[in-house]
């Protein structure tokens, strides 16, 4: 984990109409009509059975479905838009025999079924109706590729020399069956269904060209659930995404995304994903008492504001101290040790989930992050700043890196295009 992380998932304002308790014009085919009419929301607190109370500004549940990302553009989604409820992360190794042309019948037709679920439509085939009366739900549906894919498919030159293996950290404990693959696919949603729907089609899409190599499902808060919008937490109970760069930052194109001169050419206004599962040692964790959190984080726990005092997003003082003489935001301080200034500005986007993939057979949550982090070259992003956690972060003590891999996304398809289409059609 580190500092950078998205915001939480935005909290989108009531169409007017919803309001009135009319349905929104959402598809497959239509969002059920009695969502309006029986005022349920989102954020709705206790009450007895079947009988909801909710604040006034609660989010409708016909606004979460109504919302919708776009397939197409100058860089794929799942990227810039804000943390989603609930995702999968899914890798495929090529089938025994499949190459270039079978890689490039797949991303075909999983792009024009992503462009499709999207858009709150059915599969182009064989749909399950998984996902029926539901909208859009802020689906993302996000392709990459992986360093062994371009030996596979006889794409060597093409490999950009930024996919090259990540180094080895003192603190990996790797399982290779869950790591890398030569195919990644990356989906999120404001609703479970929408989500599983999505990635039961891209599944089946696979056929006979890719086989799963692995698979993981991560949740965040729903939209609606707080009283306002704010940083999401993870499963630590910290606020964690408050220093990740954001959009309307003037070096946020050149930090993320790959530029249209950038070198190959087919990765122009892509972007680099480095995906790790980090399961969090919450039992131990759970011992510390919250100011001994605090000072491993360097944040306190309430609000995210730093131990040097203030807001969420006031600057750290990092030379302040206290009566003793000690810094108040420790040397080893999570929070202080990922900052970009720190790292030679190294920055990344983290668009992370959170897991639970149940409990060991001595009761220890299996239980964690889903890290994902995006930028235009990892040996400038993350790896430097994961490099200086390795060395001194008092997090480290807390987390156990279980899965890595790292995968080249390029940019958005043109309409008519499929995603990779310059890649495997250059």
């Amino acid at each position: 984990m580190t500092e950078q992380s998205i915001p939480a998932a935005r909290t989108p304002e009531a169409p007017a109409n919803a309001a009135r308790g009319e349905a929104v014009g959402v598809s497959r085919r239509t969002l059920l009509g009695t969502a309006g009419a029986t005022g349920l929301v989102l954020g709705a607190a206790g009450g007895a059975i079947g009988r909801a109370t909710a604040p006034a500004q609660a989010t409708p549940l016909t606004s979460v479905g109504s919302d919708r990302a776009m397939f197409h553009g100058k860089h794929q989604p799942g990227i810039t838009e804000g943390l989603q409820a609930c995702g999968h992360l899914v890798a495929f190794d090529l089938a025994a025999g499949a190459g270039r042309a079978e890689a490039a019948a797949l991303l075909r037709r999983w792009s024009a079924t992503a462009e499709r679920l999207m858009a709150g439509e059915p599969a182009p085939h064989d749909d399950t109706a998984v996902a029926r009366d539901a909208g859009p739900s802020s689906l993302t549906v996000t392709f990459g590729f992986g360093h062994d894919f371009f030996s596979r498919t006889g794409l060597e030159k093409q490999r950009p020399t930024a996919l090259d293996p990540l180094p080895a950290f003192s603190s990996d404990r790797l399982d290779k069956a869950r790591s890398d693959g030569h195919l990644f696919v990356q989906i999120g949603a404001n609703d479970a269904l929408v989500a599983f729907h999505a990635l039961r089609a891209i599944q089946k899409d696979a056929g006979s060209a890719a086989r799963v190599r692995w698979q993981v499902n991560g949740f965040n808060r729903t939209p609606g659930a707080t009283a306002h919008p704010m940083t999401a937490r993870n499963l630590m109970g910290q606020i964690d995404g408050t220093g990740n760069p954001k959009p309307t930052d003037a070096a946020f194109e050149q930090q993320i995304f790959v530029p249209a001169s950038g070198e190959p050419a087919w990765m122009a206004h892509g972007s680099y994903a480095v995906v790790r599962r980090i399961r969090m040692l919450l039992d131990d964790w759970e011992k510390l008492s919250t100011a001994a959190q605090e000072q491993v984080i360097g944040r306190r726990k309430a609000d995210g504001a730093p131990l040097t005092g203030g807001g969420e997003t006031s600057p750290m003082e990092l030379d302040k101290t206290d009566a003793r003489g000690e810094y108040v935001i420790p040397l080893t301080a999570h929070a202080r040790i990922t900052r970009p200034d720190k790292n030679g500005g190294a920055a990344m986007l983290r668009r992370p989930f959170s897991y639970h993939d149940g409990f060991d057979a001595d009761g220890t949550p299996d239980a964690g992050l889903l890290f994902v982090c995006w930028q235009a070259d990892p040996l400038r992003g993350f790896v430097p700043v994961q490099r200086k956690l390795d060395r001194g972060d008092a997090l480290s003590r807390f987390i156990r890196h279980e899965a890595s891999a790292l995968f080249a996304v390029p940019g958005g398809a043109s309409k008519g295009e499929y995603v990779g289409q310059r890649l495997l059609e250059g």
